[in-house]
């Protein structure tokens, strides 16, 4: 198969780092929830797919239990460790995580990641809880086991309350969004307070969330440009500087996702998607967190 040659844009953080707009997940795909220290090769393999194929912005969780097939995969890649840009998140060790944090860098074998996300705020019974677990997060970076330090799955409330004790604010927050699930507050707050937004889950119109509202206009758009809906879904998010993560166990479907840095949507068409995604409302992760109708 030809490899796609293309360039992924990159994204400035309010810290002065850079991200790549268009990451690889390790997430849903190959969530683990037997024993971490068995290695799932097919993990590893798909994973070194996607370096080869150019996908340099690599996302993974505690949570997820796939740091050590991460690890693994930068390290038989042979790509040097400065072009990867390497995401890990917290939740079941948030309240100690400079351990946490350790303890993910062994599994990664790495000595820093370039961007380290406390992936939720309900463990929280309060906002001094909060306050105290983003202290850490500062900790770690002043420590230089992260470049960056941002948060997951944060609403308003939650960033306000991170915000008021704060002497570095979260460079990131990664929440799910797509043209369901547009959080138009939300991404209101981060302009406002320059937090970057990375998508999870961005092609659930096209792919979990269909047939809907979208998908005549997603159609038309893949005559127009050559590309499929998922394409489309992922230059969506990046034309309106939101930062995609995505995954998949195909090559030729991981080196499709790349041409999404081959075309520019117009406004127009950005416009027509949003207000046909308005329509409908879709979440397809921590809905036991939210109202049935909440699109914060």
């Amino acid at each position: 198969m030809a490899q796609l040659n293309v360039t992924i844009p990159n994204l400035k953080l309010n810290d002065g780092n850079s991200i790549p707009m268009l990451g690889y997940g390790t997430g849903t795909a190959w969530y683990k929830t037997g024993d971490e220290g068995k290695i799932d090769r097919a993990a590893v393999d798909a994973l070194k797919t996607a370096i080869k194929l150019g996908y340099t912005h690599l996302d993974g969780a505690e949570m997820y239990q796939t740091e050590p097939e991460l690890g693994l995969a930068i390290k038989e890649s042979g790509v040097p460790r400065e072009k990867l840009f390497v995401t890990t998140k917290v939740e079941n060790n948030v309240r100690d995580i400079e351990n946490a944090l350790r303890t993910s860098l062994k599994k990664l074998q790495l000595d820093y990641v370039d961007l380290y996300l406390i992936h939720s705020p309900f463990w929280a019974k309060s906002d001094a809880e909060l306050q105290q677990a983003w202290g850490g997060m500062e900790r770690v970076k002043e420590l230089g086991l992260t470049k960056s330090i941002g948060v997951s799955n944060y609403l308003p409330q939650h960033l306000e309350a991170t915000l008021q004790t704060a002497k570095t604010p979260p460079a990131i927050n990664q929440i799910e969004f797509h043209p369901y699930l547009q959080h138009p507050k939300l991404l209101e707050y981060h302009k406002a307070h320059n937090i970057a937004t990375v998508a999870y889950a961005p092609l659930t119109a096209a792919i979990k969330a269909a047939p809907g509202p979208v998908d005549d206009f997603l159609s038309a758009l893949t005559k127009k440009y050559a590309v499929s809906q998922a394409e489309i879904c992922l230059r969506w998010c990046i034309d309106q500087d939101i930062v995609p993560i995505t995954t998949s166990s195909k090559e030729q479907r991981l080196s499709d996702y790349l041409r999404c840095a081959t075309f520019k949507l117009t406004p127009r068409e950005i416009k027509e998607i949003n207000e046909r995604g308005q329509e409908r409302h879709f979440r397809g992760f921590w809905t036991a967190h939210f109202s049935e109708n909440d699109r914060s």
